[in-house]
């Protein structure tokens, strides 16, 4: 199990938001590139960078730092946030992104991320699931939909979708533990990759995970609240997929 570091932009900042609330932020770090190079050090087998501005606004706002820690890191990188059409997923590509996120745009624009899949390659296409109260989120989780997680996750892999990541918003920056049954639920329904995200506190937590199956495991409040060393987690969990 992948043990991936989160670093979400804000602003040019590393912040964290309560529950996917805006108004709810604790900013870590006005250095982004120095935070990956910290997770780089710590042994990240990958870093997952999300633009919390572009997924409000629908388009990415933190592009210039996002390539900057792409070129200054030698890990994989995979980012979303307002990744709405193919001219975004094509230029994060052509910077060395190894995988770009579709959220919004797998509810409103399906057709795109089947054509993403097919011109851009299954393995560097992730469709993210971000679930309040079983819904799906969109919009930078400021809206919510009529899907569910399944229904969305299965409508994805036909499309060609190879894996997910899965956030119950309800836990996510909590610290409170992650949505164990909704990640089980939702590899039952897909059979397709999971990585999860929201609420990991814990190596316990991790461990809980790792028992049930998911492929990676993102942690953000964890790293930076101190509850998780992610070196340890990466020598007890592993490394890249």
């Amino acid at each position: 199990m992948e043990v991936i570091p989160s670093i979400d932009l804000r602003g040019g900042r590393v912040v964290r938001l309560y529950q996917g609330d805006y108004d709810r932020e604790t900013a870590y770090s006005d250095d982004p590139v120095a935070v990956a190079l910290r997770w780089e050090n710590a042994g990240a087998p990958r870093i997952h960078v999300v633009d919390l501005d572009g997924a409000a606004t629908g388009s990415p706002v933190n592009l210039a730092i996002v390539e900057e820690i792409v070129s200054r890191v030698a890990l994989p990188v995979q980012v979303g946030g307002g990744i709405r059409d193919m001219v975004t997923a094509e230029r994060l590509l052509s910077t060395g992104v190894q995988r770009v996120v579709f959220g919004t745009a797998a509810i409103r624009d399906p057709a795109l991320v089947r054509d993403a899949c097919r011109k851009l390659g299954a393995e560097h296409i992730v469709v993210g699931i971000d679930a309040r109260d079983g819904r799906v989120a969109v919009q930078g989780w400021t809206e919510s939909s009529d899907a569910t997680a399944a229904d969305l996750a299965n409508s994805m892999a036909v499309a060609g979708v190879a894996r997910f990541i899965y956030t119950d918003i309800g836990v996510d920056g909590t610290l409170a533990g992650p949505n164990l049954q909704a990640v089980v639920d939702l590899m039952k329904a897909v059979g397709k990759p999971i990585i999860s995200a929201g609420g990991i506190c814990s190596l316990g937590d991790l461990e809980q995970l790792a028992q049930v199956g998911v492929e990676g495991a993102i942690l953000g409040s964890a790293l930076y609240c101190g509850t998780v060393d992610l070196s340890e987690a990466v020598r007890r969990f592993g490394g890249l997929v």
